[in-house]
């Protein structure tokens, strides 16, 4: 999602000298998400830095892997296979076979999610996914239902994700707009909760 926000000039485009505040606004601004949510994020971000200032960071840092990029991710191959930042349409085709409807509920993207796991883990013999990574992969589930859905009831609207993953960009052309309420940390919580509790 931060390559769709840098995408928009939420970041530098460029990705590069994202400073912790930048990264908390530019989510504010774009997504509505409550900075209690993502100044945490911002701030491992910053532990990954390779820019020589420990309050900035590239969004290349973040492929290091173990700190925010883990095995398993929705979209992009493990770190064992080389490529962990590249967009991957054939990982991202296992999870998004399960969006056969208008919405994603919050057990079609838990299902979604518990498949590409499964296929990850049998494909990938350094597999690694440690109770942190877990919770972090369920936040962000949690999160693109939050910010293309309605709230903690999930229900993103399909095209919406898929142009997300897909093409690195927000979805204003097929009418998204910034949520009108807060994402609040509690959301991101409660979602997430949820998405454990449904797989």
């Amino acid at each position: 999602m931060l390559n769709s926000l840098a995408n928009h000039g939420f970041l530098p485009r460029n990705g590069r000298d994202v400073s912790i505040d930048g990264l908390v606004n530019g989510i504010d601004e774009a997504l509505n998400l409550s900075p209690n949510s993502s100044r945490p994020v911002a701030e491992l971000a910053a532990t990954t830095s390779t820019t020589g200032n420990p309050n900035t960071f590239h969004l290349s840092d973040l492929n290091k892997h173990g700190v925010i990029e883990h095995d398993g991710s929705l979209s992009r191959n493990d770190i064992f296979f080389g490529d962990n930042h590249s967009f991957n349409p054939k990982i991202f085709k296992t999870v998004s076979s399960f969006f056969t409807k208008d919405v994603i509920s919050i057990t079609t993207a838990a299902k979604a999610r518990k498949a590409r796991l499964a296929v990850a883990r049998a494909a990938n013999p350094a597999f690694n996914f440690t109770a942190r990574e877990d919770q972090f992969s369920q936040f962000e589930t949690a999160l693109y239902l939050a910010v293309f859905g309605k709230g903690t009831q999930g229900n993103a609207k399909t095209k919406w994700v898929e142009v997300m993953f897909r093409e690195e960009r927000l979805p204003y052309k097929e009418g998204f707009k910034r949520p009108t309420d807060v994402i609040t940390n509690d959301d991101i919580v409660e979602l997430a909760e949820k998405v454990a509790a449904a797989a």
